[in-house]
């Protein structure tokens, strides 16, 4: 026979493909990522920028508002100056500068510039200058009359208060004009990084319909031989399928025919052996002799007719052909039962007469292969079989109570050599499931469902 080669075109369809998209794919990720990495630049920056904006006016709203909040403070305990109300608003005060000295000393300039970093340094100067002629003028508030209050007010306090705000309202004019800047400059660069992407990606765009369209050309003329060993591959697959059933079906009748061989001629030849023994030894009790001279031929005889009857049983039941699936099935677990000592049990449900012969066939063989395995290997003490007819299927599930195996069920069963193999490839070729569940130590389940092929004939 004359092996074909694939023509190098085949092999190579792949290969097209992947080269094609491939450069398609390169350019567009690099593109991709030249923009990306731009635009992630540009906003990690603006939100940092933005962050410190935030963070610094927040900061510098808060020295305000605790100055303010000092101003009133002290100017209500020199309008009321009790030992009581001083030593409180010095608490109070003192408190409020903690705030403001951390929030100072937490503050980040927006940009780092050197004007924004001097007028903070000022600011915080006026800040303890502030703070300490407040505490200056509440130590000596207590005795002095309200018109050298007022004048201490006007004279110490107020222009620190003052200088103070300025400070701060200078540093967040800087900081807002700085950070608008910042924004125009970013949208700037960002208008620029949309018009390098977009030529990028135009002639990105360019290379990869010329790559494409290269690289359909090229597969359109493989597209037709593809077809033709899709075809040449499904028909040959139908034909190895074909040709299973019907090694399948040429062994059913080799089995049957050697089963009704046996049955007929060595069961009958055994049979008429078994018989001429008994005669014989009648005849040897009658002439005064002892019939055991010829008691284990008799045996002999009779255990080798069990054999054949065994054998034929196995090949292929008669039952099966007479009485039907559940007869042909309840024998075969009676003899488990009687060889294994294992108490096996049929349960049937709705279930007809009599099945298509393919299905009944395919059914009896599953379960003769399931409880042999329960025989040979489960260790069980019990085997049930169930047989459920559905509306266009048949159910078969076989379980038992010995010892399981773990992990993949079906290829642990079928590694250990539990002769699944043909069970699975039956159920296939008839286009049903087949399903094992199992545990260590749980027993095993074997669950398969078989469709029904039209009416038997």
């Amino acid at each position: 026979m004359r092996v074909m080669k694939r023509a190098p075109a085949d092999v190579s369809i792949g290969t097209a493909l992947a080269v094609g998209f491939s450069v398609t794919l390169g350019l567009w990720v690099y593109t991709e990522y030249a923009f990306t990495q731009r635009i992630d630049n540009l906003q990690r920056e603006a939100a940092e920028v933005t962050s410190r904006y935030t963070r610094a006016q927040e900061l510098l709203s808060s020295v305000r508002a605790h100055v303010l909040l000092n101003s009133l403070r002290m100017r209500d305990a020199l309008l009321d100056p009790q030992p009581d109300v001083i030593r409180q608003s010095l608490e109070q005060i003192e408190n409020s500068h903690r705030i403001v000295t951390e929030a100072l000393a937490d503050y980040e300039p927006v940009m780092g510039s050197g004007v924004e970093r001097s007028q903070l340094a000022s600011l915080q100067k006026e800040v303890e200058q502030f703070h300490a002629t407040s505490i200056a003028v509440l130590g000596d508030a207590a005795g002095r009359n309200p018109e050298l209050v007022r004048e201490v007010l006007n004279r110490d306090v107020v222009p620190r208060r003052e200088a103070m705000l300025t400070l701060s309202d200078d540093i967040q004019a800087i900081n807002r004009r700085v950070f608008e800047q910042h924004q125009r400059d970013i949208a700037d660069i960002h208008r620029g990084a949309e018009t390098d992407s977009r030529q990028r990606l135009a002639f990105v765009l360019l290379i990869g319909l010329l790559v494409v369209f290269a690289t359909g050309f090229y597969a359109t003329g493989l597209e037709g031989r593809l077809r033709v060993q899709i075809a040449r591959d499904k028909r040959m697959s139908q034909e190895l399928r074909d040709a299973a059933a019907k090694i399948i079906a040429a062994q059913e009748d080799e089995r049957r025919r050697i089963a009704r061989e046996l049955h007929d001629e060595v069961g009958q030849v055994l049979s008429a052996l078994s018989v001429e023994i008994e005669v014989a030894q009648r005849s040897i009790v009658a002439a005064g002799g002892s019939p055991v001279v010829l008691g284990e031929a008799q045996s002999i005889a009779d255990g080798a007719l069990n054999t054949v009857r065994n054998i034929a049983q196995l090949l292929h039941p008669a039952t099966l052909d007479d009485l039907g699936l559940a007869a042909a099935i309840d024998s075969s677990l009676r003899g488990l039962a009687r060889r294994q000592d294992i108490r096996a049990e049929l349960h049937e449900k709705d279930l007809p007469a009599r099945l298509p012969r393919e299905v009944e066939l395919a059914a009896y063989r599953i379960v003769q292969e399931a409880i042999t395995n329960v025989g040979k290997h489960a260790n069980a003490t019990q085997c049930h079989v169930h047989l459920t007819h559905l509306t266009d299927r048949l159910l078969i599930e076989i379980e038992d109570d010995g010892v399981g195996f773990g992990g993949d069920a079906e290829a642990s069963a079928i590694g250990r050599g539990l002769g699944l193999i043909s069970v699975r490839e039956r159920v296939s070729r008839l286009g049903g499931t087949f399903n094992i569940l199992s545990a260590p130590g749980q027993g095993t389940r074997l669950i398969v469902s078989l469709p029904e092929r039209g009416a038997l004939a």
